[in-house]
């Protein structure tokens, strides 16, 4: 009788430059993987509505998607990125919009911008980065998601990132609460940027 292989192989796409160029790419095979092990869910950050949109259409109408947007004030006081007209495009095509705050950057920011010093939140997303801005986002999405109760943290998800636009990382990610964050697992690596 042979023995049981201890191991799964599994295809891995690295791009040879990061960035929003790779979103068809990611989208397709992360669509694949979805479909293979029967995941439901996927977390899309987005920020104009674009990449949740492509999403929509790339894994179709049976899987639940959850749009992130940046927290209002990223990029100023007041300002909320997402406009009214793209978050309600989304919610009638039937995309999850939510907007909290960010979990590798709130309070611990702010501190870093009043006092020039880095807190722990920021120091991990750091730490993530060296694995790319797609899995600091990817991992920082399904944070937030899993806060905001619209995600359960014993189902795997595959969540998204990019780097500054799109996407270019898609993970099988086993989510949890910003408070309980080394119960989080990266479970599959699907697709990221090479070099970055």
């Amino acid at each position: 009788m042979a023995a049981a292989k201890r191991f799964e192989e599994r295809k891995c796409r690295y791009f040879r430059k990061p960035g929003k160029a790779n979103t068809g790419d990611v989208l397709h095979a992360a669509a694949g993987r979805a479909a293979e092990i029967g995941i439901g869910t996927v977390i899309v950050p987005s920020v104009s509505g674009r990449t949740a949109v492509a999403a929509r259409e790339a894994f179709g109408k049976g899987m639940r998607i959850i749009a992130v947007t940046h927290v209002a004030g990223f990029e100023g006081p007041d300002i909320q990125e997402m406009g009214e007209t793209a978050r309600k495009r989304l919610e009638s095509a039937g995309v999850r919009v939510f907007t909290g705050q960010h979990a590798f950057g709130g309070v611990g920011r702010a501190v870093r911008n009043k006092l020039g010093t880095y807190q722990i939140d920021e120091i991990m997303a750091y730490t993530l980065r060296t694995f790319g801005q797609g899995t600091k986002v990817a991992v920082e999405v399904a944070l937030m998601a899993a806060d905001a109760g619209l995600v359960r943290t014993d189902e795997d998800v595959i969540a998204l990132g990019g780097t500054y636009a799109g996407a270019d990382t898609a993970l099988i990610i086993r989510p949890a609460n910003s408070a309980r964050f080394f119960d989080l697992k990266i479970r599959e690596v699907i697709c990221k940027p090479r070099e970055f």
